[in-house]
């Protein structure tokens, strides 16, 4: 374990994320907004529940963001997802990423930054799909000099826990393969995180991108409600920035009448490696 490496970089990463929520819900308080903790699901198109709290509203914005997508695999329990990783006191020395997105490329560099040993298993054929080729060899080439071990063509078949390890099966151009770590994360990509809202109560569509919504991401099937961020399906990235882009656009409409539409111009992006990866507009794929 890299316990003192992990307390440090515990220890840095708070002193930007501890102070956020209590800092909100001062702020909230003082515009006069009430704030509720708990899971949030539907009673009828203007009524929701929270931990047996009725909610009656003439307008509901969904902004519910995202959870790691569900992957059908024997142990998937077993995985570590992205809040828990960050939440780590000890760094184990070994780590398998499951998936090659954004999550797993900027963790995996932490970690073998730290001295930890790190493999990212991947089943397509090339590891962040969205950049350009070309860049995302070179940032391949430095991957390697970390000694960062990137897997491609691998699917991952189950996740056995053995002691106080993990012993990752795969399926490598049909050969079985296994990988041994310490903790196994998942880096498989992320869903929106409203399938236990009762969306139906609310007559409310989706598709498994998120909430359908018209150009003032204002629910296409109820009008009462509207979506923003991780939750919406929109032509928005889900990244940050564009959350709170969407969010204007709703408080906007909701204050003033539709009026603001989201529009969605050439979107930067950056995968925070060592060196940083970043893109807008198209490639030539």
């Amino acid at each position: 374990m890299l316990t003192l490496i992990g307390q440090q970089l515990m220890q840095f990463k708070e002193t930007f994320t501890q102070p956020v929520p209590d800092h909100r819900e001062k702020g909230m308080k003082k515009q006069s907004i009430t704030p509720f903790h708990g899971r949030a699901k539907f009673i009828n198109e203007q009524t929701i529940e929270v931990n047996d709290e009725i909610l009656n509203a003439n307008h509901i914005l969904i902004a519910a963001g995202a959870k790691p997508v569900p992957l059908p695999i024997d142990g998937f329990d077993h995985l570590t997802t992205s809040t828990e990783f960050l939440e780590l006191d000890d760094l184990p020395d070994k780590l398998i990423f499951v998936g090659g997105g954004y999550i797993s490329f900027e963790f995996a560099f932490i970690a073998a930054l730290a001295g930890a040993q790190v493999e990212i298993l991947h089943r397509g054929k090339r590891p962040l799909e969205g950049f350009d080729v070309d860049l995302v060899n070179v940032l391949l080439e430095k991957t390697e000099e970390l000694n960062i071990k990137v897997q491609l063509n691998t699917e991952v078949e189950s996740i056995p826990n053995e002691r106080n390890s993990y012993t990752v099966k795969t399926s490598q151009k049909g050969n079985t393969k296994r990988f041994t770590g310490n903790l196994v994360v998942h880096g498989a990509g992320r869903v929106p995180d409203i399938d236990d809202m009762q969306l139906k109560e609310d007559n409310v569509e989706r598709t498994k991108e998120g909430i359908t919504v018209n150009e003032y991401l204002q629910s296409n099937s109820n009008p009462n409600v509207y979506a923003a961020g991780d939750a919406v399906d929109s032509s928005g990235l889900p990244l940050t920035p564009v959350a709170g882009y969407e969010s204007h656009i709703v408080a906007s409409n909701l204050l003033d009448g539709n009026h603001r539409k989201a529009q969605y111009p050439a979107q930067p992006t950056v995968v925070f490696t060592v060196p940083p990866l970043a893109m807008v507009g198209l490639t030539e794929q």
